[in-house]
């Protein structure tokens, strides 16, 4: 049975950071390309982050360049995204989406939510 939970997110002043955790029982993420998306109350979903298994380079949006960085850990099945100087607005749920770097099909966790506030 396949199972993906995100964790990490909470509360976190501008200029802080936060680290994400995807973590998937079922099969193993290594094999997979992996995104990150996110969605704030009224707004569309948006990539962060596409990790490709063909050619093993991860992109970001350009809105998270510089400042999120995307690492696996394949001794723990889990996979992170590393958020710092946070802005008020990454605030959003994040989403862990396992085989899918363009938002249709994979496997999705049940998101995290990250809030940016002073």
């Amino acid at each position: 049975q396949v199972h993906i939970v995100e964790s990490g997110g909470g509360l976190v002043a501008p200029g802080g950071s936060l680290r994400l955790s995807c973590t998937a029982s079922g099969f193993t993420l290594d094999y997979y390309a992996i995104g990150w998306f996110r969605q704030a109350p009224g707004k569309e979903r948006e990539g962060v982050s596409c990790a490709s298994i063909s050619d093993g380079i991860t992109s970001y949006a350009d809105s998270v360049k510089g400042r999120f960085t995307f690492s696996r850990d394949n001794a723990k099945n889990t996979v992170y995204l590393q958020m710092n100087s946070l802005k008020p607005e990454d605030t959003a749920v994040y989403y862990c989406a396992v085989g899918t770097c363009s938002g249709y099909g994979g496997y999705w966790g049940q998101g995290t939510q990250v809030t940016v506030s002073s």
